[in-house]
């Protein structure tokens, strides 16, 4: 039986059966590096997912942002229900590093904002690639970053099986010796809670309760509830607990990392002595010394990941252990899993970049004292790295670069679109006013308002979409203020809105909850939004990575998935860029237009379902809170002040017997039935 199993109600067509042979029997042959050269809305992603299916290998999808990540994970989970598809990013919806300018002696202490279900998708992605095959891993380029070692990891795991010798106090002690964090509140991922000899532990990975019966110095019974309804799932006889935490070592590793740390501490006091750098001295004696007396006491510092290399037992130099490590590899060393960069004109550059950034930046601490030299191995892998420890690479991209196309042993063109869509009509207008001619906003609204035809289509889902792209975040913002004086509903994009809320912006925008979505380069690649039919590129004659070549192409490519699609550039001169930019849609326009006439074909937009991923980012009080009333809401809709009275009841019930999670619950599902389901008659209800 194959490893996965596609399902999907669409067979491929056009381009995409010919490219899946070619890019199979290049894997065959043993090819590392191929580049599936698909045009935007030609179904790289079925392709790639035709590929996985026909190996019996795990894969790594790689992405240069999380949005795309995002929609790349939805999309795997549709082909293959019944594999692990995992989404792994960084898991800060905030992040300032660590770092020390020197000319204006400022030190700018590490500050971050972790997303705890991010970090649960990331622990869980972790611990598929350690217990199964059947594993597609969707990832940004955090991915190369360290991450702790898989062995120690998979080692520190508890295995929990129900008549084993045990007290109460020694599970309390081994559950925090794999950090997970004690609670008397809500019960969330790698916490858990005690009340006399029950144990209610919630899995890093996991979004379920154990409950654990202890007895007489043994584990009596271990029982899986679901956190949402509490109905039991199942009795298993045992379990495994994964630590909460990816940087983990046992007492001896600990004792000889902590001892190789004080080590390199007095080399480097004696080196910054000899210098004459007295401060420096005493700074990193007095921060070092602290990490040390934390780890020692209870495991763990903040930054932690500086010491990586010692807790470890690395060499100086030597790559950090990353995600890639937890892939499966063979018996001779080489990687088992597939890779597949997508929109690989992004996203190699970005995994090419990161290690200069961070060394400039950790080099500067280390020289002021803030941080010992050891510090410098806890970083990104190189570029030479990343290759080395990957395995058959497919590079996918509408524009792949000269790099992808001169190491690439097979490139597979993917013009013909599978729905007969042709790309989008093109024409360029002026930029500035001129007599009859509003110039480029004046024009955009205009046509802006044309597409979304705001008398004629009353439903929202199917009112047409626009696009705008500005050259800069403060554009953006001011544009869209501006729509919605001029009575479009509009909304801004770009990269300062955190991770989930721009996941929440795209879906609303597909539902059709405003009409226009203006952005930056944010928008540029692998976003399928086929709702959108007309796009309005703004300044298109300003030479410059957010209009070259490459990018005006992938931003026209974003009309390409609806039959009406359209796209005005707005220049006032015609750059290379722009020339180039035409003529290769007309190339493809004339050849898509051949084979539609040959095969009788009449294109359709494409018709995708509108999934959003933040329901599976959702805390698990949130998500109780949301399910029970949805529930309460068809059972009592009739009756709303009976519904809340009960709640009521059931809450004060839940605080007398301690059980505040309940009671919390309960508490948020009343507010959201008095403030939005129900407020009328409960308002009628309290005055009688």
């Amino acid at each position: 039986m194959s490893l996965f199993h596609l399902q999907s109600k669409y067979q491929p067509t056009g381009d995409q059966p010919r490219a899946i042979r070619s890019l199979c029997q290049g894997l065959n042959e043993k090819k590392r590096f191929q580049t599936l050269l698909g045009v935007t809305g030609s179904g790289k992603t079925f392709t790639a997912a035709n590929v996985i299916a026909s190996g019996e290998r795990p894969a790594l999808v790689i992405a240069h942002n999380k949005t795309l990540a995002a929609q790349l994970a939805q999309e795997y989970q549709e082909f293959f229900p019944d594999a692990a598809v995992h989404y792994f990013v960084s898991y800060y919806d905030y992040y300032q590093p660590e770092a020390y300018l020197p000319m204006t002696d400022t030190y700018i202490e590490k500050d971050a904002q972790i997303n705890e279900e991010i970090d649960r998708l990331r622990h869980a992605s972790t611990q598929s690639l350690l217990t199964r095959r059947d594993v597609i891993i969707v990832a940004s380029v955090s991915c190369i970053y360290g991450l702790g070692s898989p062995e120690e990891y998979e080692k520190e795991n508890m295995r929990l099986e129900i008549g084993m010798r045990l007290t109460r106090t020694e599970l309390l002690h081994r559950l925090v010796a794999i950090f997970f964090e004690r609670t008397n509140a809500d019960l969330g991922p790698g916490k858990f809670r005690s009340l006399g000899n029950r144990i209610e532990v919630m899995p890093v990975s996991e979004k379920i309760t154990y409950l654990l019966e202890m007895n007489n110095g043994r584990l009596d019974a271990i029982t899986k509830i679901d956190p949402v309804s509490q109905k039991i799932l199942d009795t298993p006889k045992a379990v495994f607990l994964f630590p909460a935490k990816h940087f983990v070592t046992d007492k001896k590793k600990q004792e000889r990392a902590l001892s190789s740390i004080r080590h390199e501490l007095g080399e480097r006091l004696e080196t910054l002595a000899t210098e004459g750098k007295i401060l420096e001295a005493e700074r990193l004696k007095r921060r070092t010394n602290y990490d040390l007396a934390m780890m020692k006491e209870i495991g763990y510092c903040n930054g932690i990941e500086n010491y990586s290399r010692h807790l470890s037992g690395k060499k100086p130099g030597d790559p950090p252990e990353t995600l890639l490590s937890y892939f499966p590899h063979m018996a001779d060393g080489s990687s088992d899993f597939l890779t597949i960069v997508d929109e690989s004109h992004v996203t190699l550059p970005q995994l090419r970049g990161m290690y200069a950034g961070d060394q400039s930046r950790k080099k500067t601490l280390v020289e002021y004292g803030f941080r010992l030299p050891s510090a410098l191995d806890n970083r990104p892998l190189r570029f030479e790295e990343f290759f080395d420890r990957v395995g058959p690479i497919i590079f996918t991209s509408a524009t792949p670069n000269e790099y992808e196309r001169e190491i690439s042993k097979n490139i597979v063109e993917q013009v013909i679109r599978p729905t007969g869509l042709i790309d989008p009509l093109v024409e360029v207008r002026p930029i500035h006013e001129k007599e009859g001619y509003p110039g480029q906003i004046g024009d955009f609204i205009r046509e802006a308002e044309k597409e979304i035809k705001k008398d004629t289509v009353k439903n929202k889902e199917e009112r047409g979409r626009v696009i705008a792209t500005t050259l800069t975040k403060k554009m953006a913002e001011d544009l869209s203020h501006y729509l919605k004086e001029k009575g479009i509903r509009a909304e801004y994009l770009h990269s300062d809105i955190k991770t989930i809320d721009r996941i929440k912006i795209l879906t609303a925008f597909r539902k059709g909850v405003f009409d226009c979505l203006v952005g930056v380069n944010l928008l540029r690649e692998g976003l399928d939004l086929p709702e959108v039919s007309f796009i309005g590129i703004l300044d298109a004659d300003k030479e410059g990575f957010l209009r070259s070549e490459t990018s005006l192409i992938q931003i026209i490519g974003r009309a390409a998935r609806n039959v009406k699609g359209r796209v005005i550039l707005y220049a006032e001169s015609m750059t290379g860029s722009i020339r180039f930019a035409l003529d290769e849609t007309n190339r493809r326009r004339a050849l898509q237009m051949a084979y539609n006439e040959k095969h009788h074909i009449t294109p359709q937009t494409i018709k995708k379902n509108i999934h959003d991923i933040t329901e599976s980012l959702e805390s698990e009080h949130d998500k109780a809170v949301r399910a029970n009333v949805l529930l309460d809401q068809e059972v009592f809709a009739r009756d709303p002040a009976k519904l809340i009275r009960l709640k009521e009841r059931e809450m004060r019930a839940a605080v007398k017997v301690l059980d505040f999670e309940t009671a919390a619950i309960l508490r948020d599902e009343i507010r959201v039935l008095e403030s939005k389901s129900f407020p009328k008659k409960r308002r009628e209800n309290k005055k009688s």
